[in-house]
C-alpha cells in the first residue's frame, strides 16, 4: 500500500484544483471569533501588555470577549464599543478619532459610536464579516496593534493537513468508501467496483478519476436511458446510448466534467480507483 499512497499523493497534488462559484455571504463563526481572540492575546503576550479583546459580527453583535489579567474593568465596555463602531461604520476607529481631532466634533453625537483608536474591521475574501476592538493595552497604538493582529488572523491561518496511513487507505478500498469529505468543496473516494454500474450524472460535481488497479470500459457523453433523480443533484439511468467508449487501466486518469453522463459498462473484479469530486 506504500506504492498506492505515493501514487495517490502524486495524483491528488495535481488534481485538487477546486473551482467553486458561490453567492453565499461570508459569516464569522464562533471558531473564527476564537481565532481572532487568540491572535490578539498572542500579540499582547509578545508585547508584555494587558488588554481586553472584543469580537463582534458584521451587525455589531458580541461574539467573544477576553480580558487579560490586570486589565482595568472598564476596558470591556470600551473594547466592545470600538469593535461595534468598526463593524457598523466599516472603518478602523482611528479614522473617526482623527476626524474628530481635526474639529468635526459633531460626530460624537452619533449613537453606539466609540471613536477611539483600537477598533479594526475583520475582512474575509474582500468582505467585512465583523470587527475586533481592544482597550487597556499600554497605549492607544498598542490597542490598535493587538486589534490588527486579530483582524489579520485569517490571512495567516492555514487549513489542517489530512493524512491517512496505508492501513486506513487499504480498509477504505476493501469496502469502497469516502476517504475524505470536504463536501462543500471536494471529496476523495476510495472506490471499488466488482460489477458494472448504472449510468450516472452529477449536476454539481466534476469527477477526477485515477485508476489504481484493474480494468474497465467507461462510456462518457451520450444520453442516459431511463434517467431518474435518486438524490439531490444525482441522476441515474440504466445505461448510455451513444457516447465515447474508453478502456481504462492502472495509472490512467480521466476527468469527467459536471453534468456529463458516464457509465462503467464493464469492470474487472475488483476495479479500484480514486475519485476526487470537485465543485
Amino acid at each position: 500500500m506504500k506504492q498506492i499512497t505515493r501514487n495517490a499523493a502524486i495524483f491528488l497534488a495535481g488534481a485538487l484544483a477546486v473551482h467553486a462559484q458561490t453567492m453565499d455571504k461570508n459569516v464569522l463563526t464562533a471558531d473564527g471569533a476564537t481565532l481572532v481572540i487568540n491572535a490578539s492575546v498572542a500579540q499582547a503576550r509578545k508585547n508584555n501588555t494587558t488588554g481586553v479583546i472584543a469580537v463582534v459580527d458584521d451587525g455589531g453583535n458580541l461574539m467573544a470577549l477576553e480580558r487579560i489579567d490586570g486589565t482595568f474593568a472598564a476596558g470591556a465596555n470600551i473594547s466592545i464599543g470600538k469593535a461595534r463602531t468598526a463593524a457598523l461604520f466599516k472603518h478602523p476607529t482611528k479614522v473617526f478619532e482623527d476626524i474628530i481631532g481635526k474639529g468635526r466634533t459633531s460626530m460624537v453625537a452619533l449613537n453606539d459610536f466609540t471613536p477611539l483608536q483600537g477598533g479594526v474591521p475583520i475582512m474575509v475574501d474582500g468582505q467585512i464579516v465583523g470587527a475586533v476592538g481592544v482597550s487597556g493595552a499600554a497605549s492607544a497604538q498598542q490597542d490598535e496593534e493587538l486589534a490588527m493582529a486579530g483582524a489579520n488572523a485569517f490571512h495567516t491561518a492555514q487549513p489542517p493537513v489530512s493524512y491517512f496511513e496505508s492501513d486506513t487507505v487499504k480498509a477504505a478500498f476493501d469496502k469502497g468508501s469516502v476517504l475524505f469529505d470536504h463536501s462543500d468543496k471536494y471529496m476523495v473516494h476510495a472506490s471499488r467496483r466488482e460489477k458494472p454500474g448504472m449510468a450516472e450524472i452529477h449536476t454539481k460535481d466534476a469527477d477526477i478519476v485515477y485508476v489504481l488497479d484493474g480494468k474497465a470500459t467507461l462510456v462518457t457523453g451520450g444520453s442516459a436511458v431511463d434517467a431518474k433523480t435518486i438524490a439531490p443533484d444525482e441522476i441515474r439511468g440504466s445505461h448510455i446510448d451513444g457516447g465515447e467508449t474508453r478502456q481504462l487501466a492502472k495509472g490512467d486518469v480521466v476527468i469527467i466534467p459536471t453534468g456529463v453522463p458516464h457509465w462503467f459498462k464493464e469492470v474487472s473484479n475488483p476495479f479500484l480507483y480514486y475519485v476526487v469530486k470537485t465543485r
